[in-house]
């Protein structure tokens, strides 16, 4: 039985010599499986820095065009009231204008000849 016994134990030994190998090869493929994992993570870390970048400078970008949007709003807003104030304007020239006409009515103009002249003749029939 003594030659039986170590066939047995060589079977044994060579058995988990396999299985050492075996589990050997699992740890060589979860390491590299680990290793494609940690390479994966690595390039979604750096493709949310970039989004993050990118993210920030759009941000930047909607700030200033908001502040355009103020800054045209204000120039509209100056540029109402200065048409506001030149209608008004205008429209105390043309009151001035009819009483200056109204104050040259009163004069009579006569050219050499001893006649009304033309614009004094207007304004007389505008009466």
């Amino acid at each position: 039985m003594p030659l039986s016994s170590a066939k047995e134990i060589a079977f044994i030994i060579q058995e988990s010599l396999e299985k050492v190998e075996q589990g050997t090869n699992l740890v060589d493929s979860a390491g590299n499986t680990m290793t494609d994992v940690v390479a994966s993570i690595q390039r979604v870390t750096s493709i949310m820095g970039e989004i993050s970048a990118a993210s920030a400078e759009q941000n930047l970008g909607v700030t200033r065009v908001g502040e355009a949007m103020n800054h045209m709003d204000e120039s509209t807003q100056q540029n109402a009231a200065l048409v506001e104030q030149m209608a008004a304007a205008a429209s105390g020239l043309k009151n001035q204008a009819i009483d200056l006409v109204q104050v040259v009515a009163g004069f009579k103009l006569v050219d050499d000849r001893n006649t009304l002249s033309p614009i004094t003749e207007k304004i007389q029939n505008k009466k």
